[in-house]
């Protein structure tokens, strides 16, 4: 029989068998717990990290896009202007092309961010009086004319010189360049250029020259942590902007180049610079160049490695309670991580509308509250976005206005009547050409402001009878009216109505002497190039009405062969002078 002391040594030993199966299996258990939610952590820190930089890589990205797209939108925009004009013209009149093109790059230059310069430069082998022109804003205080450079003093087939004109002539394409310094301001610049071409000859240079430092006020935006930075560099690696050298004192020589890493094909990547191990990622923008968006590594791993050090200890105090306290303990840590876990995978799938009610000042807390400011700051940065994009929207919606409407008569022009043949395809319409009579009369009788009176007072008539969006300056005094689905009986009525009211067009109480003459032509299910050979017919019935009288409407069915040996005869008249 066991003593009572031996009874006692007994229930020791199994008190610490079992003291020591439980704290074994607490320590085997906060240890397997330990190790993997610090390789969790780590995982999901490096993983955060990663497609936090990403995200801000393509933030960035997007918005400098937004504004490069906008400046080539813009050239883009006068120079389809320029060569839609130059089709109309023969270069004998190519002074008043320049200063068409000047008055709608003016209006496009004032609404357009950041431009220095903007220019539209005449070839001389194409003309040695007209040389187009150049205005610059380097005060701030509005564009001024400059005098543009004198381009017969260099080689232009050599791409090294004046390489706003050489480079883009010689590709034969629109071109962004790297920063240069520009000719005779001696300001750094970026520039976009388009070359102008008339039936397949070079005419000219059309461009935007843009602040180097507007650029660089774009790329300092983004910014990550205490020593995260962005900069941009070519595709061949030199770097064209630095938050933190000044790449415009440098020579090509003693230029920095980017980090080997930042050149190859993964979009995140780890490397070392000045000794500092760093992470980085870039997007590759539309014009050649690479933004890249870098942090360093310990900035990004600070957090998470303060938290595996809290966690630790935090299982070395649990080594010593009690079990069921610990599991209680174990309850109150993993319940807010889960649910912390959750937001992150609701947030990676878009929805930043979740709750963490999560209080306290421990880790879990700490880690919450620093999420909750993560999702408000990216909630806030999106809506930022949003209001830029509606922004740009309505700024391009006011452009297209005014490069569609005509500015003395209010109607739309030419370029718009271009624009809209596509809503007319396969409809039924009825085209009419109408100018006034012996124009020229009136101008050299009354005045210009007389004739311009009588265009405005044209065109008003015809926007009251046809509508806005049916009505066209075609040039000169001539006008083209496209009225789809209506019957002939309704449109000669509007004809007729329209005569009555040309006739009665009075200046100061006193009835105007002018006559009007129209020929219109209408047609069934119309392929695209049926409306450009109706307007053909229905202009040479227009002459044929001139040459009848004044006051004369002549109207007639579309007839496709018609119109088509109209067409060749023009064409042939034209090759033959």
């Amino acid at each position: 029989m066991l003593s009572v002391s031996e009874r006692g040594d007994k229930m020791r030993s199994i008190k610490t068998k079992i003291t020591f199966l439980t704290v074994g299996a607490i320590v085997v258990a906060i240890t397997i717990a330990t190790v993997f939610g610090i390789s969790s952590i780590r995982d999901l820190g490096n993983s955060n990290s990663e497609k936090m930089l990403s995200m801000l890589c393509e933030t960035g990205e997007k918005n400098l896009e937004r504004y490069f797209e906008s400046m080539e939108q813009s050239v883009a925009m006068v120079s389809s202007f320029a060569e839609a004009d130059l089709d109309t013209i023969d270069l004998s009149r190519l002074r008043d092309h320049v200063d068409r093109t000047k008055n709608l790059f003016n209006k496009i230059a004032e609404n357009t961010n950041g431009v220095l310069t903007y220019y539209y430069r005449i070839d001389p082998e194409v003309s040695k009086d007209v040389e187009g022109f150049w205005y610059i804003d380097v005060d701030g205080k509005g564009f001024a004319q400059h005098k543009v450079t004198d381009i017969t003093q260099y080689d232009t087939t050599d791409s090294s010189q004046l390489v706003w004109y050489t480079v883009p002539k010689n590709l034969g394409k629109s071109v962004w360049l790297s920063p240069y310094v520009t000719d005779n301001l001696d300001v750094l610049v970026l520039s976009y250029n388009v070359p102008v071409y008339k039936d397949k000859t070079f005419v000219g240079v059309v461009g935007i020259e843009l602040d180097y430092t507007t650029m660089a006020d774009q790329v300092n935006n983004i910014k990550l942590f205490d020593n995260g930075y962005a900069f941009i560099n070519d595709d061949k690696g030199n770097i064209i902007y630095h938050p933190r050298i000044d790449v415009s004192k440098l020579t090509d020589e003693n230029k920095p180049k980017v980090p080997e890493g930042l050149l190859g094909d993964k979009t995140n990547v780890r490397y070392t610079f000045e000794g500092v191990e760093k992470l980085g990622a870039w997007k590759k923008l539309s014009n050649g160049m690479r933004l890249n968006v870098t942090v360093p590594v310990s900035e990004i791993t600070g957090n998470w490695r303060s938290l595996i050090n809290k966690i630790i200890i935090v299982a070395g105090v649990l080594l010593g309670l009690a079990v069921l306290f610990t599991m209680r303990f174990a309850e109150q840590i993993t319940k807010p991580l889960r649910r912390l876990t959750e937001a992150a995978k609701q947030v990676d799938e878009g929805n930043y509308d979740v709750e963490l009610d999560h209080q306290g000042s421990d880790e879990v807390a700490v880690l919450s509250h620093t999420f909750k400011q993560l999702i408000a700051h990216q909630k806030e940065y999106i809506n930022e976005l949003n209001d830029l994009n509606r922004k740009l929207k309505d700024d391009n919606l006011t452009l297209e206005a005014a490069t569609i409407r005509d500015s003395l008569t209010g109607v739309k022009n030419r370029f718009a009547l271009r624009r809209d043949y596509e809503k007319y395809v396969g409809r039924d319409v009825h085209i009419m050409m109408l100018d006034i009579d012996d124009f020229k009369r009136v101008n050299d009788t009354y005045g210009h402001s007389i004739g311009d009176y009588l265009l405005k007072k044209t065109g008003d008539t015809l926007t009251d009878l046809f509508g806005a969006e049916h009505s066209y300056r075609y040039g000169g005094d001539e006008f083209v009216v496209i009225y789809p689905d209506i019957s002939e009986e309704d449109f000669t009525r509007l004809v007729g109505d329209m005569g009555e009211r040309l006739e009665e067009i009075y200046l100061e109480d006193k009835k105007l002497p002018v006559y009007f003459s129209a020929g219109y032509v209408f047609g069934k299910d119309l392929l695209h190039d049926d409306l450009r050979l109706m307007i053909r017919q229905a202009d040479e019935l227009l002459y044929k009405a001139k040459g009848s009288g004044k006051s004369t409407f002549f109207g007639e069915k579309y007839d496709r062969d018609a119109a088509l040996s109209i067409k060749k005869k023009t064409e042939e008249a034209f090759r033959h002078g």
